[in-house]
C-alpha cells in the first residue's frame, strides 16, 4: 500500500511540501533500509523521522544526547495529540517502568532516550519486548571517534541492534566529514553485515549556507573588536569563548563598558540559572549570550544575526555547527572568528593538554584507585561521585590535564567519566502534618505545598525525588517560581529542599589492573591525537587562508564548490582590491575571448611574475573557465 507521507506532514505540521532530502530519507527508512541523513543545521531533521514513524507500526526509539531538545519535541508531539514519551534522570524507577510498559502495551509512537540509558539492564530487558518501527539516532557523529564530539555512550546502540537486528536505523547529523560518515555506518551496521557502508542508504544535502557570511578578523584587542562588531550588526547574537571565567567577564564588560545587554552561560551554572538565562535570551530580553560550547545544542532561535568566536574551537566541525546557529530564518547573518597573535600557540598548548604523556595517564589511573580506596582486581561496575578539585589538591595535579587523562581512560574502556551528570531534586518535610495547618504562607507557597502533599508519598519519613517542571506545569507557572517557593519553605524549616545539581561521576567499566598491566591502545591515544592535530591544522588553514571561506568549509565536508560565495571577507576583499593574479585572470580571458586555441606565449602579461601566471592559469582551469590541450589554451 502506498503511504501518503505528504498528507501526514500537512495534517500534523501544516507544511505544504517537504524540504531538501526529507522525503528521500522518509521513503528509505519506511522501506526498511538503514539510512544516513547528512543535513545542515535548520535542515529539518525531526521531520525526517517523525513523519515515517507515524506511518509505520510500532514505536520509534529516538536516541539523542540533548535532554532539553527531547523535552521540547515530546511536548510539541503531545500538543498535536501524538503519543510520545521520554526517559530522563529525574524519573523514579516506578515512573520509568510505567513509561516503558506504556510503550510495550500502549499506542505510543515515540520513545525518546539518552544514549546513557542504553547501558541499563532494566531498560534493555523492557526494550526486548517492545515493538519498534525503527531507531532514530540524532547527532550521529557522536558515535564516531573521528567526529568532533565522540561520546562512548553512543557505542551502546550496538546493544539495541543485538536485541532487534531486523529493525532499521536512521542516523542523522549536521556535521560529518566523509571519514566520519563511513565510521557512523560501520558502528551502526547490522550484526554480521559487511561492508558496513554498503548497508546504508546515504542522503546528503548541500552544507552551503548562502545567507551566512563567514568572516575572519585579525584583532590585537578582541574585546574592542567584539564591541565594534556588535555595534555594526543589529539583532540577537551569540559570543563563544572557551573559558567559563572569560564568558562571565566578557558579559560583564559588555554590560558595564559598552551598555550592551548580555548574559553568560556555561556548564557550571545551576539548572535554574540555565533555564532562566536561556528563556530571557530567547525572548529577546537580553541581546547577547556569551557562552562556552555548553550553549546552543537544541536551541531553536531562528533570528540570530551574529555568532562571534573569541577563541578557536577544537575543529571545523565544531565551528561549523556553532556558527550555523546564525541566520536559520534565511536572512543575512554573520559568523565571525577573531584571530589573535597568540591563537596558534594556544592551539598547540591545547593539543598537549588534551593528550598528556602516557605515563601521566597511568599515574592518574593509579591515584584514582587510591582516592576511591580500590584494590587491584576490584571495582568493576562501581560508581563514585567525583570531586576533581579535591582529587587535584590531594595529588597536586592540574585539573585540565587530569580531566584529559580521565577522558583518555574513558576512551580506552577503563572507566566511564561523566563530568556533567545532573542529580535529581529531592525534599523531606521537617514540620509535622499537624504543624502544617498552623502555618501562615503566601497563596502560591501554599499551592506548592498542597501539590507536593497530594502527589508525593513518604515525604515525612524520607527524602523523595521531585520534578519542579511537573509542579510548575500543574500550577500553570514557570520553573523558577516553584524553585523560589521551595527555597522559601526550606528557609522557614518547613521542609528540607535539595535542588538538582551538576556533579561528576566515575564508573569502573572493568576491575582495576596493576600498573604493569596498564597500557593505552593506539586507537584510544595515538590515533585520536593524530586526528585532533589534523583537525586543528585544518581549522588554522581555514583562518589563515586566502580562499573563499564558504568554499573551504564545504570542501572539508567533501562537497566540491565550483563558485565563490561572494560575501565572505576573502571574497569582499578580493572584489574591493583585485590582486595581480585576478588581474591576470581577466587579461587571459580577454585574450582568449575569440575562442581560439592559443599558446602560452600569447598569455604573457608584463606586470605579472611567472608564479602569478601559474596561479592564474591553475585557477581558471580549476574553475573550468579555460581548457588545456597539447600546450595550448582555449576559453570554454
Amino acid at each position: 500500500m502506498q503511504v501518503d507521507f505528504l498528507s501526514i506532514l500537512r495534517e500534523n505540521w501544516g507544511y505544504e511540501s517537504f524540504r531538501g532530502i526529507q522525503e528521500d530519507i522518509i521513503r528509505s527508512i519506511a522501506s526498511g533500509h538503514d539510512t544516513l541523513g547528512l543535513m545542515p543545521t535548520g535542515g529539518g531533521k525531526s521531520i525526517a523521522f517523525q513523519v515515517p514513524a507515524l506511518a509505520m507500526e510500532g514505536t520509534c526509539l529516538v536516541i539523542s544526547p540533548l535532554i532539553a531538545l527531547m523535552k521540547d519535541q515530546v511536548e510539541h508531539l503531545q500538543a498535536r495529540g501524538i503519543g510520545a514519551l521520554m526517559l530522563h534522570g529525574e524519573q523514579s524507577r516506578d515512573e520509568m517502568e510505567r513509561i516503558l510498559d506504556n510503550c510495550i502495551f500502549g499506542n505510543y509512537k515515540f520513545l525518546y532516550v539518552s544514549p546513557e540509558r542504553l547501558a541499563s539492564e532494566f531498560f534493555l530487558r523492557k526494550l526486548r519486548s517492545m515493538h519498534l518501527s525503527f531507531v532514530a539516532v540524532d547527532e550521529a557523529h557522536c558515535i564516531s571517534q573521528w567526529g568532533h564530539d565522540f561520546r562512548p555512550s553512543y557505542l551502546q546502540i550496538a546493544s539495541v541492534r543485538q536485541l532487534h537486528p531486523e529493525v532499521p536505523i536512521l542516523a542523522l547529523t549536521a556535521t560529518a566529514t566523509p571519514q566520519t560518515a563511513l565510521d557512523i555506518c560501520h558502528n551502526l551496521s547490522r550484526p554480521m553485515q559487511e561492508p558496513a557502508a554498503h548497508s546504508f542508504s546515504i542522503f546528503s544535502m548541500s552544507f552551503e549556507r548562502p545567507n551566512l557570511s563567514y568572516i575572519v578578523r585579525k584583532a590585537e584587542d578582541k574585546f574592542a573588536m567584539l564591541v565594534h562588531i556588535l555595534r555594526s550588526v543589529d539583532g540577537s547574537a551569540i559570543v563563544y569563548t572557551r573559558s567559563r571565567d572569560l564568558c562571565r567577564e566578557v558579559a560583564g564588560r559588555l554590560h558595564d563598558e559598552a551598555s550592551i545587554d548580555a548574559l553568560f552561560y556555561h556548564a557550571g551554572l545551576s539548572y535554574v540559572d540555565k533555564e532562566v538565562r536561556q528563556q530571557m535570551w530567547q525572548r529577546g530580553e537580553a541581546r547577547v549570550m556569551v557562552a562556552t560550547n555548553a550553549f546552543g545544542m537544541g536551541i531553536d532561535k531562528s533570528n540570530v544575526r551574529l555568532v562571534v568566536h573569541l577563541d578557536f574551537p577544537d575543529s571545523i566541525e565544531a565551528y561549523f555547527q556553532e556558527a550555523g546557529r546564525a541566520g536559520r530564518d534565511g536572512r543575512r547573518a554573520w559568523a565571525v572568528l577573531l584571530l589573535g597573535d597568540s591563537d596558534h600557540r594556544r592551539m598547540a598548548r591545547r593539543l598537549a593538554d588534551s593528550f598528556p604523556p602516557k605515563d601521566f595517564v597511568c599515574s592518574v589511573y593509579n591515584e584514582l584507585a587510591y582516592f576511591f580506596q580500590l584494590a587491584v582486581g576490584d571495582g568493576e561496575g562501581a560508581n563514585y561521585e567525583f570531586d576533581i578539585q579535591k582529587f587535584c589538591r590531594a595529588f597536586r595535579r592540574f585539573p585540565t590535564q587530569v580531566e584529559s587523562a580521565l577522558r583518555l581512560l574513558t576512551a580506552d574502556g577503563y572507566i566511564d567519566y561523566r563530568d556533567d551528570e545532573e542529580t535529581r531534586s529531592r525534599l523531606m518535610f521537617i514540620a509535622s502534618r499537624d504543624e502544617l495547618y498552623k502555618l501562615r504562607l503566601t497563596a502560591f507557597a501554599n499551592k506548592v505545598l498542597m501539590y507536593v502533599l497530594r502527589n508525593y508519598t513518604g515525604v515525612f519519613a524520607q527524602y523523595v525525588f521531585i520534578d519542579e517542571s511537573r509542579i510548575a506545569h500543574a500550577l500553570e507557572t514557570d520553573y523558577s517560581a516553584v524553585y523560589e517557593a521551595l527555597k522559601s519553605l526550606s528557609f522557614q524549616r518547613i521542609l528540607h529542599y535539595v535542588p538538582r545539581k551538576r556533579a561528576a561521576y566515575v564508573r569502573y567499566l572493568r576491575s582495576r589492573v596493576d600498573e604493569s598491566q596498564f597500557s593505552l591502545s593506539r586507537c584510544a591515544y595515538d590515533e585520536r591525537r593524530e586526528s585532533m592535530e589534523q583537525k586543528m591544522e585544518a581549522l588554522w588553514r581555514y583562518a589563515a587562508g586566502d580562499t573563499c571561506r564558504s568554499k573551504m568549509l564545504l570542501e572539508y565536508f567533501g562537497e566540491i564548490q565550483a563558485h565563490d560565495c561572494g560575501h565572505c571577507d576573502v571574497c569582499y576583499d578580493r572584489a574591493k582590491h583585485p590582486s595581480k593574479v585576478e588581474a591576470l585572470c581577466r587579461h587571459i580571458l580577454s585574450v582568449l575571448a575569440d575562442g581560439e586555441w592559443r599558446p602560452l606565449s600569447d598569455l604573457t602579461y608584463d606586470k605579472a611574475s611567472p608564479e602569478d601566471r601559474r596561479k592564474a592559469l591553475n585557477h581558471l582551469l580549476a574553475e573550468e573557465m579555460v581548457e588545456f590541450e597539447n600546450g595550448r589554451f582555449r576559453k570554454k
